[in-house]
């Protein structure tokens, strides 16, 4: 498929065939891929936690998604519609950054910053570089025929998650993806508000307007 084409396909899916699983071949280059995303100092301080087996899967959307939402009505229409169509994908993809990775590798001697100060980076580039390779292994999915949603976990269900599946310490999930083959899907109301203009977000030598 050409880049235009992948980019051009690319939707957040949440309705998947619970009967086709991912091949093992797509699954590794879906992995192999998000390998080949940048990563400042060529830190690399990710990690992706595969789900492929049912009771895995299960087990992530049981301490993920258990908690209740606060609103009654609101979460019956998450937990049937959401939720339901969402646990039907037969891959999930967890993406771990690891800050420590960093801190320690610009304290390196080509780096210099020895006092591995947090505050010197501008943004955390351990979420922004983990973001890129799941932003790679989204868009490897639709290149394959795949249907893909990169979603985040909820705060208070961090604790939980790292517990179930052993996650050490010092990784931090910045989102999972659900991979699997497209199923009849249900567009999301947020696709109303439409795309805003580019001149709208692009800016030419200088902000104006």
């Amino acid at each position: 498929m050409e880049f235009d084409e992948v980019v051009r396909r690319r939707r957040m899916v949440r309705s998947y065939d619970p009967d086709r699983p991912v091949p093992t071949e797509i699954v590794r280059t879906i992995l192999a891929h998000a390998q080949r995303a940048p990563s400042a100092g060529f830190a690399q301080g990710w990690a992706f936690l595969v789900l492929t087996d049912r009771a895995d899967r299960e087990r992530y959307w049981s301490v993920t998604t258990e908690a209740d939402r606060g609103d009654a009505a609101a979460d019956r229409e998450w937990r049937g519609g959401w939720l339901q169509r969402m646990r039907t994908a037969p891959l999930i993809i967890v993406a771990l950054s690891n800050k420590s990775a960093y801190l320690g590798r610009y304290a390196e001697p080509d780096k210099g910053w020895t006092d591995r100060d947090e505050a010197r980076w501008p943004v955390p580039y351990w979420d922004i570089d983990t973001g890129f390779a799941a932003l790679l292994m989204h868009l490897t999915a639709v290149d394959r025929g795949l249907g893909s949603c990169f979603f985040g976990l909820p705060a208070t269900a961090i604790g939980a998650f790292k517990a179930a599946f052993g996650v050490p310490e010092e990784f931090s999930p910045i989102g999972a993806l659900t991979v699997g083959y497209r199923a009849p899907d249900k567009r999301s109301p947020s696709l109303s508000r439409g795309r805003r203009p580019i001149d709208e977000v692009v800016h030419h030598g200088r902000w104006s307007g």
